[in-house]
């Protein structure tokens, strides 16, 4: 009898914990009292009881709770932010680092731009690549859908000369 007491006691211990902390930490401990309990009725003894609740805790603990996270944690919300890396957008604004100008369309929207490199500018009505997001603003760098001038493409290279 005072082992079934003890066992009751672990039982309401582990759920009690399992309902404060929400994280599936404790309910596995409590499945393994239940069944201890269980062999403490079916006469055996102290030993068998502990066997009993530490191999079902750890069978519960390793093969179902993998199984419990993946269909009991929330779902993140992924923003769309990753997605817009090494996109293409069109600049509405120079960018220069050193006068803090700069601001780029993605998507719809207008967004704060910046020189990955320093030093870089880039004129307005230029299409740029967006190399990283900090915070608000875009970094962007040169994109290779810019189409080059029409006199650096017609200009013969040194080589050519």
């Amino acid at each position: 009898m005072e082992a079934a007491i003890i066992w009751i006691a672990l039982i309401i211990i582990f759920a009690v914990v399992e309902i404060i902390t929400v994280g599936l930490t404790s309910i596995w401990f409590a499945g393994g009292a239940v069944v201890a309990l269980l062999v403490d009725a079916a006469g055996l003894g102290p030993v068998w009881q502990f066997a009993a609740f530490v191999v079902v805790s750890v069978i519960l603990l390793v093969f179902t709770r993998p199984w419990a996270l993946k269909y009991m944690k929330p779902r993140l919300v992924k923003t769309n932010y990753e997605a817009a890396v090494d996109k293409n957008v069109c600049l509405t604004e120079a960018v220069d680092n050193i006068r803090g100008t700069g601001t780029a369309v993605l998507n719809g929207q207008e967004w704060t731009a910046r020189a990955y490199e320093d030093g870089k500018t880039f004129e307005a009505g230029m299409i740029v690549k967006v190399k990283e997001i900090r915070g608000v603003t875009l970094y962007v760098t040169e994109s290779d859908a810019m189409p080059k001038k029409a006199e650096e493409a017609e200009a013969p290279k040194e080589s050519e000369q």
